[in-house]
């Protein structure tokens, strides 16, 4: 029945946004607004007073307000008081607590990963313990992870017990007396010089710190003599601060030159944000690498550079994320993030590739597709699009996954063996020397149960779909029913044969999954370098004066 009085509310609340969001094809008057609201208004009183149960208004509320939010865009939130933790710590670069990432598995709260040098990790707190109380408070079955999360949050300075049980060890049992810290989220892992004497910069995130921490890394990268280049990894950085994307570009372009625009709602709503700061290089060659995961500010940094002919792009085309999210005060502390501009990089194109303003009938909405998109021009006159991400000037994509690599991962195969490869072997070994060898690898094949290892096995599927679609069409013979079945028993998978097929990609997952619960960030990133292949093609690019100049030369 609860579902049925949150779909219920939707719908109320359904009728509101419509009214709220000025479509021209409904009726959009205060008037409306406002009736919609009163109908609302009295409904909830209904239940409260009239319902055969007991309503937990809270639930329903919270519930209802999302629905509501659902059909503007994903970017478009509801914070409450005490869930504004999270939100204030993405823009700050900073959190108190103990700094740990947690998760939950079936009714038990984990350790994921201490930061480093957090105080969870300088504690003794491993990836793999289960929380078994906070502050003497039993840890519930029930009891969800933000639960837990915001137990082990607190005031820099205070102190907060964990209990945990360890496995894979003789003494389980563990208590750890924490002192909580200003936890500070660093948005720039690594950067140094690599053996072809072209600079590298990773950044994961835009906060308040990315903007110094990049103008640090370029000023030292660019004090090496003989540097011929360097390249940023933005490949997986999600964004977040516009202002800081700006700032980053600036490295790079003329002070005033124009980074981006946004557009809101009225013309009046436009506001133009240029570089205000003196560049430290506009001639050192520069190549951006993305993927699919960057998305908003890192877009900003790559599609201006690109608009303005002043980097490479290298990697797969980005995210699509062009739309600008503002917080608004909330009677009784709340906050609402709400969307309130989209933006264009210097070229004029928008690289937003959903428009949630039209939905298909079913409500759901897709990406622009290919054929729709508009043309625009870099500063040189090269061709760009809108309507889709960042598309690359050298497409490199990343190889494709499969279900059984995903499974590896989300049901945690890869992390509880290394929760025992730990247990069992709790010195940290060299960073230069760790592998994962081929006794590792026939140990992590040893300790997937077949009878629990369940995986999509896309060549059955498809013969059992070929196989339907000729029995409904009328070819389904004797003759050609045991050429099914002979074309069956070839195509039968083989949990061991697939995984020794995906080795290379499973040892990866392994060295990442093990090598983290040792090394830092930035010993993890520098690992990663040697056999980064998009890495190593814009390198190769930054190291041919030639090359790079026919790249950005529309004359080419």
């Amino acid at each position: 029945m609860k579902r049925f009085f949150y779909m219920t509310f939707a719908a109320v609340l359904g009728l509101c946004s419509l009214a709220a969001s000025g479509r021209r094809n409904a009726p959009s008057s205060k008037d409306e607004l406002a009736r919609n609201l009163h109908t609302f208004n009295a409904i909830a009183k209904e239940l409260q007073a009239n319902y055969v149960d007991t309503v937990d208004n809270r639930e329903i509320m919270r519930n209802t307000i999302g629905a509501l939010l659902n059909q503007v865009d994903p970017y478009t939130e509801y914070y409450p008081t005490d869930e504004q933790d999270e939100l204030l710590s993405i823009s700050s670069g900073q959190y108190a607590g103990i700094g740990s990432y947690i998760l939950k598995r079936g009714d038990r709260v984990l350790i994921q990963q201490p930061q480093w040098d957090s105080p969870a990790r300088n504690a003794g707190l491993r990836a793999g313990d289960v929380i078994i109380a906070v502050n003497g408070d039993t840890v519930t079955p029930s009891m969800a992870v933000g639960d837990v999360s915001k137990r082990l949050r607190g005031q820099a300075g205070t102190k907060v017990r964990v209990t945990v049980c360890r496995p894979h060890v003789a003494d389980s049992i563990h208590d750890f007396d924490i002192t909580r810290a200003n936890i500070k989220v660093n948005p720039l892992p690594y950067y140094g010089m690599r053996p072809d004497s072209t600079g590298y910069i990773r950044l994961t995130t835009f906060n308040e710190r990315s903007a110094r921490a990049v103008k640090e890394a370029v000023a030292s990268l660019l004090a090496h003599p003989g540097l011929r280049g360097i390249v940023l990894d933005l490949r997986g950085n999600g964004g977040g601060l516009l202002e800081s994307a700006v700032q980053i570009v600036g490295n790079f372009v003329d002070k005033g030159t124009e980074v981006v625009r946004t557009r809101g709602r009225d013309a009046s709503d436009t506001k133009i944000h240029k570089t205000t700061q003196k560049p430290q290089s506009t001639k050192v060659p520069l190549a951006v690498l993305i993927d699919e995961g960057t998305a908003s500010a890192s877009e900003i940094v790559a599609g201006a550079l690109q608009d303005l002919d002043r980097a490479v792009v290298v990697g797969e085309r980005s995210f699509g994320k062009g739309l600008v999210q503002n917080t608004r005060p909330l009677p009784y502390g709340d906050l609402l993030k709400i969307t309130v501009a989209r933006y264009y990089i210097p070229s004029g194109r928008l690289i937003q590739a959903i428009d949630y303003s039209h939905r298909n009938p079913d409500g759901s909405v897709a990406r622009t597709p290919d054929s729709l998109t508009n043309v625009f021009h870099t500063r040189a006159g090269r061709e760009v699009r809108d309507g889709g991400g960042i598309t690359p000037d050298i497409v490199r994509e990343a190889p494709d996954g499969n279900r059984l690599l995903y499974n590896i991962v989300n049901d945690l195969w890869s992390f509880d063996f290394a929760t025992r490869y730990v247990a069992a072997h709790p010195d940290a070994p060299e960073a230069a020397s760790f592998t994962v060898d081929s006794a590792m690898f026939a140990d992590f094949k040893a300790s997937i149960d077949p009878a629990r290892f369940s995986y999509d096995r896309q060549c059955e599927s498809g013969l059992e779909y070929l196989r339907k679609a000729a029995e409904i069409e009328g070819y389904m013979t004797d003759s050609v029913s045991a050429q099914f079945d002979r074309l069956a028993d070839m195509l039968k998978h083989d949990l061991n044969h697939d995984l020794d097929i995906n080795r290379d990609r499973i040892v990866e997952i392994l060295d990442t999954e093990i090598g983290q619960r040792y090394f830092s960030d930035a010993e993890m990133v520098r690992r990663g370098l040697a056999g980064d292949s998009v890495l190593a093609e814009a390198a190769a690019v930054l190291c041919d004066p030639v090359r790079y100049k026919e790249i950005l030369d529309v004359k080419k």
